[in-house]
């Protein structure tokens, strides 16, 4: 099954889902609104992405972006799913019951970005100790050791 299908077929199954879809740089892209993330997460297990490839998330200043990348061994396509999550109440629905890959990606960018994944079997830091104060990928962190570069700003 090509983009194109899959589009197709998201639009046939999935009509809620259908004009959030678009294609860039060869993956299926859908942009998805947070409270129903784990809803359209679920669908694409559903329909065979059996893969999760990577959680991630990017500081956009008033709100972070959660960015997943899915794929379908059997169809041979790749899907990233985006959400936006406000700053003042960072918080998403967990994953890990989907795709187990999920625990330790969730736990990262919770470490690193302070976003909270509700039901999550076990959020906790990963790459830093435990009394660490802060998350260091948050545009707006503070470290007396680090010098801001001025397009940071």
């Amino acid at each position: 099954m090509n983009l194109n299908e899959l589009r197709e077929h998201l639009c046939a199954t999935y009509p809620d889902l259908c004009p959030l879809f678009s294609v860039e740089f060869g993956d299926g892209v859908m942009q998805v609104a947070s409270s129903g993330l784990h809803s359209a997460a679920a669908d694409m297990k559903a329909l065979g992405f059996d893969m999760l490839g990577m959680v991630t998330a990017v500081d956009f200043g008033e709100d972070f972006e959660l960015i997943y990348r899915l794929r379908s061994r059997e169809m041979r396509v790749g899907m990233i799913v985006r959400t936006r999550v406000p700053r003042g109440n960072p918080s998403v629905a967990s994953v890990t019951d989907l795709w187990p890959a999920a625990n330790w990606h969730e736990r990262e960018v919770y470490d690193l970005f302070g976003i909270t994944f509700e039901g999550h079997p076990d959020l906790r830091r990963i790459l830093l100790p435990d009394d660490w104060v802060g998350h260091p990928l948050r545009k707006d962190y503070e470290d007396p050791g680090v010098i801001r570069r001025p397009d940071y700003l």
